[in-house]
């Protein structure tokens, strides 16, 4: 098979013989540095990444630090959530995996970006005081939390096209997409709602988006 439309296709033929060859060390090596089970396709993305200390297509790393941003945002949101007691019992192991998912995102995501990731922003889930509750209301939470997991889920979509020039970085950016969607629609079964708008979802623009996370960034 050609790696001529991969990451892999930018490396020199010896050096991609010697990544693909020792395949499955990388990939338990990845795996356990992120600390959960790592598709080989992102495995191969940090292992060239990491074997030539170069970066990635601009487009592709600005999309990817986008993303991270947003990744960043949620799994603070959960971080805080899953500690301050407003979570039902019948619902904490919900939001407690959900938060691990989260993390795991944010991890991938700074493996695939290396020294380009973005750092985690500020944060303040109050909302500049429009949220105060967020913290000791549970719908409040909630209707925070499904914000945060639909805007994902279009995010996603709405970038896919960025991703486009990395087969590797396009199948993790989708296979993050669909958890968030599954995420999605468990919040939203939990507030008693459809875990759907209609048949087809709508991607978000990169301005939309972060018109709508800016006022929980600090």
């Amino acid at each position: 098979m050609s790696n001529d439309n991969t990451i892999l296709g930018a490396i020199e033929p010896e050096l991609a013989d010697t990544i693909v060859s020792s395949r499955r060390d990388v990939f338990a090596r990845y795996a356990k540095a992120a600390g959960i089970m790592t598709s080989a396709p992102l495995v191969l993305a940090l292992a060239s990444n990491q074997a030539f200390g170069q970066s990635l297509p601009q487009q592709i790393t600005d999309t990817l630090n986008f993303a991270l941003t947003l990744e960043y945002l949620e799994a603070a949101f959960y971080e805080q959530g899953n500690k301050s007691g407003i979570i039902p019992s019948q619902y904490r192991a919900v939001f407690r995996t959900i938060g691990q998912h989260e993390n795991a995102h944010v991890k991938l995501l700074k493996g695939v970006l290396g020294s380009a990731a973005v750092k985690a922003p500020g944060v303040d889930f109050t909302a500049g005081g429009k949220y105060a509750d967020v913290w000791e209301n549970f719908d409040t939470f909630l209707t925070l939390s499904q914000t945060f997991e639909d805007l994902g889920v279009a995010a996603y979509k709405g970038q896919a096209g960025n991703l486009m020039g990395s087969k590797e970085v396009l199948t993790v950016a989708l296979q993050i997409h669909s958890v968030e969607a599954r995420h999605a629609s468990e919040v939203r079964r939990i507030g008693l709602k459809f875990g759907w708008d209609g048949a087809f979802d709508k991607p978000l623009s990169k301005k939309a988006v972060l018109a709508a996370a800016t006022p929980f960034l600090a």
